[in-house]
């Protein structure tokens, strides 16, 4: 529970009504109950906000609400997610272990920590203060937790991996499994070793049923801040930079690098030893072939990925193909002496 004037201050935003109203959670304006903060990204949708039951909205600084709290922001769209955090953030982990979980006598597990049902920490695996461990999670030998992450039941963390602080992983997602790497010879496929690490920096969050492979002899990294969806493969060896995002379905291949503050589309393909330079943006289902270098801040759609203005230009020909082939045959029959056909 939050009043407005302890966000206005908190936020640093600017605040229009009254400072005394009380929030306790976020909606969207239709949705929205008296006590539920909302927004608006500019001053067009003021009507959609004053119709809303909510009696705080945050907005574009010079939006006039009539009958609302008004927080303006220069960003309206960020300082709401802060203010949910605030307003409607997790409650806090209540420490304790299940008397239904699995806790080897060599793991370390903090006393502020909670681990739920049917959980197994393996020896030597280390939960840091303020964690929890959801139901039917699995930590491995040598694994460590750091302080305040959150797996969601039926996580997997296989031995040896590092987590660092705040990391959250939702549910069905495996950690540190062994890479897609093989070897052939003598009429048969022998496994390569997929004997090295992985390394999840802080404030990672990983969606569910994601899968993000420990590194053959090196290491697997992500780095801090990145936010990775549901259902991507990250293979090993591979590095994700600072604050990237990748997108749902989206696959990345063994030692290919993706740099910081880039922007992955669904249902992407990043092939083997690849290189994504800092702040690039890749279109949905976009295909890098093996070994290619993506610019740093270029925008790239298509299979195999070109540059985005090179991609519309080459589509809008492809759309005329019917016309253009209809064309060619005419040119033909007349060339060929045939008339033309109505």
């Amino acid at each position: 529970m939050r009043t407005a004037g302890e966000l206005a201050e908190l936020l640093g935003l600017k605040l229009q009504g009254d400072a005394q109203a009380r929030l306790s959670g976020v909606a969207s304006p239709e949705r929205a109950k008296s006590e539920d903060l909302i927004y608006i990204e500019s001053a067009q949708f003021a009507e959609r906000a004053a119709a809303s039951e909510a009696r705080c909205v945050v907005a574009p600084a010079g939006a006039e609400i009539r009958g609302k709290t008004v927080l303006e922001a220069k960003e309206p769209k960020l300082a709401f997610a802060k203010a949910a955090a605030l307003v409607a953030g997790e409650t806090a982990v209540k420490a304790g272990v299940h008397p239904t979980a699995m806790i080897s006598a060599s793991a370390r597990v903090d006393a502020s920590a909670h681990v739920a049902a049917y959980a197994v920490i393996e020896a030597h695996a280390e939960i840091g203060a303020g964690s929890e461990i959801g139901a039917f999670c699995f930590v491995g030998e040598g694994a460590r937790i750091g302080e305040g992450c959150r797996l969601h039941p039926r996580v997997t963390v296989y031995a040896g991996a590092k987590l660092g602080a705040r990391v959250e992983v939702h549910s069905g997602t495996v950690l540190g499994s062994p890479g897609f790497g093989y070897v052939f010879g003598e009429g048969r496929y022998w496994r390569f070793p997929q004997a090295g690490g992985l390394e999840i920096a802080s404030d990672v969050e990983i969606g569910a049923n994601t899968t993000v492979d420990r590194g053959s002899l090196e290491t697997t990294r992500i780095a801090e801040g990145v936010k990775i969806d549901n259902l991507v493969q990250v293979a090993h060896n591979v590095e994700i930079g600072e604050h990237t995002v990748v997108a749902s379905q989206t696959g990345i291949s063994g030692s290919s690098v993706v740099g910081k503050r880039v922007l992955v589309g669904g249902q992407v393909g990043i092939a083997d030893h690849c290189e994504i330079e800092d702040g690039a943006v890749l279109g949905a289902q976009a295909g890098i072939p093996t070994g290619k270098r993506i610019r740093g801040g270029q925008v790239v759609w298509g299979t195999p990925a070109r540059p985005l203005d090179k991609f519309k230009e080459q589509y809008a020909w492809f759309a005329k193909l019917p016309e253009l082939a209809e064309r060619l045959r005419k040119l033909e029959r007349r060339n060929s002496g045939e008339p033309d056909r109505k």
